[in-house]
């Protein structure tokens, strides 16, 4: 089954577990209680073509607030950036903004409040330190609880995406929809799959996924419209990478 190009793949049942094994870093398995440090919450923002403001805009010759070493590490190819600017080293809250290459250059297409770790960021992320990675990686794949959306990207469509029920109440919806980071992980494998090429010890399971109102274990979130807006909007042809972290990092 095809959605605007995507592929819905099939999932064997099973894989109803692997979530307790990749999802948003993969600590909670342990027992925690989900994620629990109140930050500002992810619930504004504009659609994936903006609003007026954002299509007026006059295109740009950069992503903004990118310095030289990240900028580099963006594939000549990609005409698509999802910017993830946390606020600060140690902070849970950030804003996701994304971008789309045209002629004229990088367009804003859309911009929604977001949380990321619950401890900040990290350029060398390891499991369990509540931190969410420093890089530029390339989105390949997507997912979730809910039936696809219209997602362009290959979407795993199942069950096994639902936390387990030891997690936090307000975390239950937190995987209704996900598009995998290819951090630690193969690229064009379900969001499910629990392989780390870099070994354990360097975490994994780094999603964009529903927001519930406060920092995750790794992961960067946003609110269920804006995860839907940018599942219909990140397209493979178009080489879409996320480029995250707080705002030095980013302008180093």
């Amino acid at each position: 089954m095809r959605h605007a190009g995507g592929v819905m793949r099939a999932v064997a049942s099973a894989a109803a577990g692997l979530v307790l094994l990749v999802g948003c870093g993969s600590v909670e398995q342990s027992g925690g209680q989900g994620d629990d440090h109140a930050g500002a919450g992810a619930h504004g923002g504009r659609g994936a073509d903006g609003g007026r403001d954002e299509a007026r805009a006059a295109p740009l010759t950069r992503v903004p607030g990118v310095g030289p070493a990240l900028r580099a590490r963006i594939p000549a190819a990609a005409r698509q950036v999802v910017a993830v600017y946390g606020r600060g080293a140690d902070s849970p809250d950030a804003t996701l903004v994304l971008y789309d290459k045209g002629p004229k250059g990088w367009e804003k297409k859309g911009s929604w409040a977001a949380h990321n770790g619950r401890h900040g960021w990290t350029t060398h992320h390891h499991e369990g330190d509540k931190r969410s990675p420093v890089g530029v990686f390339t989105l390949t794949d997507a997912g979730g609880v809910l039936a696809d959306p219209g997602a362009r990207l290959p979407y795993t469509h199942s069950a096994a995406f639902t936390p387990p029920a030891y997690w936090s109440k307000n975390t239950r919806h937190d995987f209704d929809y996900v598009v995998a980071v290819n951090y630690n992980r193969v690229p064009g494998r379900s969001p499910l799959d629990p392989e780390r090429p870099e070994g354990q010890s360097k975490g994994g399971g780094i999603w964009l996924h529903l927001d519930h109102g406060s920092g995750t274990s790794g992961c960067v979130s946003i609110a269920k419209e804006g995860m839907a807006d940018l599942l219909r909007a990140l397209d493979p042809a178009r080489g879409p990478v996320v480029v995250m972290g707080d705002r030095a990092h980013l302008e180093a």
